[in-house]
C-alpha cells in the first residue's frame, strides 16, 4: 500500500516537471478524499506520511478528530447504558452427533451475548442439545452461563461466574456453579487472543438417581482464538473443575468459516469428562456439531 501510494505521488512529478508539484498535491488530495470516504485509516496514514501538503494534513487532522469524537461518544454511550441495553450477540442452530453415554444425532441450538463498557464486560452463553426417538427422549443436555468481568486494564480482569447445567444421560438432573477469580489476556492482537483464568468455585449437583452433593472446587480455564485468514477462525476452549469426589474436564475445538457479514458456518468437537460419574455411566461424552451462526 505504501509503495503504491508513493509511486502515484512520484509519477506526476516525473512525467510533467513544470507542473508536477501542483499535480502531485491534487493527486494526494484526491487519494486522501477517497481513503477518508472508504474509512481506510491505514491508507490515510500512508498518504499523510508521503504527501507534503498543508491541505492533506488539515484533512487528516479533521478525519482523526472525527474518529476520536465518535469513539468517545460510543464509549460514553456504553458506559451510561442500562444493564439490558447495548447487548450484541449471535444465535446458533444445527445438528449434533454424540458418543459415550448415548450415541445419537439430534438438534443443537444456542445463543451468545456480550455487553461491554470501559470497565465492565458481561458474557451470556446458552447451548442445548435435544433428540427424541420413537417417542422417547434420547438426548437432553443444556448449559446456561452468565459471566461478568471487571477490567483493571486491557489484559487483567476479575470475573464472576454463575452456571446452570442439565445432562440426565451424564447422571445429573441439574448442576449449579458459582465461581470467581482473576483472568489475564496473555496474547491480545487482532490475529490471535489467548487468555487464562482461575479461581475457587462452589458446585451443587442433583443426581438423577436421587440425592445431591455440594463441593468446593478449583476452576481453571483457557480460551484461545486464532484468525487464520479474514474468513477463517479457529477456537480452542479448555476448562477444569477439580474437586473431591468428581472432577469435570471440558474441551471444545471449533473451526469457523465466515459466509457473510452476519452468517458463519461452524464445525466443532466437544469432549466432556467426569472422573467419577454415577455407577453404570461412561466417564467421557463427545459431541460433534455442524451449525450456522447468525449475528445480530
Amino acid at each position: 500500500m505504501k509503495k503504491y501510494i508513493l509511486t502515484l505521488l512520484s509519477l506526476t512529478t516525473i512525467m510533467t516537471p513544470s507542473t508536477g508539484f501542483a499535480q502531485e498535491q491534487q493527486s494526494a488530495e484526491s487519494m486522501i478524499d477517497a481513503a477518508i470516504a472508504n474509512g481506510d485509516t491505514e491508507a490515510v496514514d500512508a498518504i499523510a506520511k508521503y504527501a507534503n501538503s498543508e491541505a492533506v494534513t488539515a484533512k487528516v487532522e479533521a478525519y482523526k478528530a472525527d474518529l476520536a469524537a465518535k469513539e468517545a461518544a460510543e464509549i460514553a454511550e456504553r458506559n451510561e447504558a442500562g444493564f439490558f441495553s447495548n447487548w450484541e450477540g449471535t444465535g446458533e442452530l444445527g445438528a449434533f452427533q454424540s458418543g459415550g453415554n448415548t450415541t445419537s444425532v439430534g438438534v443443537t441450538a444456542g445463543v451468545k451475548l456480550t455487553k461491554e463498557s470501559e470497565r465492565w464486560r458481561f458474557k451470556f452463553n446458552a447451548l442445548a442439545d435435544y433428540q427424541r426417538t420413537n417417542g422417547s427422549t434420547t438426548r437432553e443436555q443444556g448449559v446456561v452461563t452468565l459471566e461478568p468481568n471487571y477490567k483493571f486494564n486491557d489484559r487483567l480482569y476479575a470475573f464472576g461466574l454463575v452456571q446452570y447445567e442439565r445432562d440426565r444421560f451424564q447422571g445429573f438432573s441439574s448442576r449449579y456453579t458459582l465461581s470467581g477469580g482473576l483472568g489475564y489476556k496473555l496474547i491480545n492482537t487482532d490475529a490471535m487472543q489467548l487468555e487464562a483464568k482461575a479461581g475457587p468455585a462452589w458446585r451443587k449437583t442433583d443426581l438423577v438417581g436421587g440425592g445431591s452433593n455440594s463441593r468446593i472446587a478449583g476452576l481453571a480455564a483457557v480460551n484461545y482464538a486464532w484468525k487464520v485468514s479474514p474468513a477463517i477462525t479457529f477456537n480452542q476452549d479448555l476448562s477444569a473443575y477439580v474437586q473431591s469426589g468428581n472432577s469435570s474436564y471440558n474441551s471444545l475445538s471449533a473451526l469457523n468459516a465466515k459466509l457473510g457479514d452476519k452468517l458463519t458456518a461452524r464445525l466443532s468437537y466437544q469432549v466432556d469428562h467426569e472422573t467419577n460419574p454415577p455407577a453404570g455411566l461412561e466417564k467421557t461424552d463427545t459431541f460433534s456439531r455442524a451449525t450456522l451462526i447468525f449475528g445480530f
